[in-house]
């Protein structure tokens, strides 16, 4: 579904982030990065022998300490940051969730206005036009004309009705025309919108294999330095050099892929989310490195690639009519089309000098509004044929 994109300087993603990163320095959660775990193993060593070692170098002992907790908060707020994003977009699907209200019928026929939230699987629901279906379910009165867009990308409304295999409608799509009623087929967490959360939410949790090897490729390092820097003291102490800790821990930090293993989750993340901003929801960071090596893309459906809103640009006129006549007559026949495509006609029309005119405007016609029934609009005189003046009434001389 299509959702606001916060930018990453948003303070309701930055405020967080802070919080997480000092959520993050526990151990068990840094133990998942070998790297960024060895860098905080070293930064509570220094700070451990900075203050009950008694250095003869506090100043150095102090920045390096200072230098080491950074790098880990550094990494652990990229990361939140990165989650923050795909927080974000799983708050605003979870508030379009919430935020929807709904005219329950109850077991004495009367309409109680309830919360999303609290339907239940077996509640019956009436839907109008302009409104928005509350949770998944199935028609089961009337037909009405539905705009998915949110959901399937397909610009173009769809018609939903009693009986038969289009009677499924989902949460979240509105409602463009006539009135439905709809028998909830789904409890709360069960949702087309609650599956995309946890789309959303769990995308962090899977590691790609490219990820897998690199880690595996970056503990090994991590050991293989460690390793040389235990020699070392030991090599210190036979030359007669005594290395401090500080000093150790800080060239081990400078020779680790501390970098790597620090924005690694990072880079991860960041990749989803790039995906999420243009209402693309990855299901695992496979899928994201595998479309890097896409060369040719082929959709089924023109759809996919639309706003999901159709919108009035041009009027054609048949041969012998102008253009002035074709706006007037579509503005006139569209006049009790409520739908998006009905107003983007009546918008259109005013581009070529016609005044906005209201149905009460018009006493002596007879307009018919769109139905998913009849699936389309127009208007009509006692006449067959009809025109309107330069004021926007019925002329009692005949048109085309």
């Amino acid at each position: 579904m299509a959702a606001k994109s916060h930018s990453i300087f948003d303070p309701a993603i930055i405020v967080p982030a802070i919080g997480d990163a000092f959520r993050k320095l526990n151990p068990i959660t840094l133990a998942a990065n070998p790297v960024m775990f060895v860098t905080e193993v070293g930064a509570a060593i220094t700070t451990f022998f900075l203050f009950f070692n008694g250095g003869k170098d506090i100043g150095f002992e102090l920045q390096i300490a200072l230098w080491l907790w950074f790098t880990v908060l550094f990494a652990n707020f990229a990361e939140a940051m990165a989650e923050g994003r795909g927080k974000a977009q799983a708050r605003a699907l979870r508030a379009t969730r919430t935020q929807t209200f709904a005219l329950k019928l109850t077991s004495s026929g009367k309409i109680e206005k309830v919360g999303a939230e609290q339907l239940r699987k077996g509640d019956m629901v009436v839907v109008s036009a302009g409104e928005l279906i509350p949770g998944d379910g199935e028609v089961i009165e009337g037909a009405a004309t539905v705009d998915e867009s949110a959901i399937t990308g397909e610009s173009a409304p769809v018609i939903r009705e009693s009986g038969g295999d289009r009677s499924a409608v989902t949460g979240g799509t509105k409602v463009l025309s006539d009135q439905i009623k709809v028998k909830i087929t789904s409890n709360p967490g069960e949702t087309f919108i609650d599956r995309m959360i946890a789309l959303v939410e769990g995308a962090k949790r899977q590691k790609t294999p490219n990820e897998i090897a690199l880690t595996i490729l970056l503990s090994a390092l991590t050991v293989i330095f460690l390793i040389a820097m235990m020699s070392m003291k030991a090599y210190g102490l036979y030359s007669g050099v005594d290395f401090t800790i500080a000093v150790l821990v800080a060239l081990l930090v400078c020779l680790i892929p501390t970098t790597i293993g620090g924005l690694l989750s990072a880079i991860g993340i960041a990749g989803i989310d790039r995906l999420v901003q243009k209402n693309v929801l990855a299901m695992s960071g496979r899928s994201v490195e595998a479309a890097g090596d896409v060369d040719v893309l082929l959709l089924d459906k023109t759809g996919t690639i639309t706003i999901g809103n159709r919108q009035a640009t041009e009027f054609r006129p048949a041969p012998g009519v102008t253009k002035q006549e074709v706006a007037d007559a579509a503005q006139l026949a569209s006049l009790a089309d409520e739908t998006p495509e009905g107003r983007s006609i009546v918008v259109l029309a005013k581009e070529f000098g016609i005044r906005g005119r209201e149905l009460h405007e018009l006493p002596h016609a007879t307009f018919v509004p769109f139905t998913a029934q009849t699936r389309m609009s127009g208007g009509a005189c006692s006449s067959r044929r009809w025109r309107c003046d330069e004021h926007g009434y019925p002329s009692s001389e005949r048109g085309r």
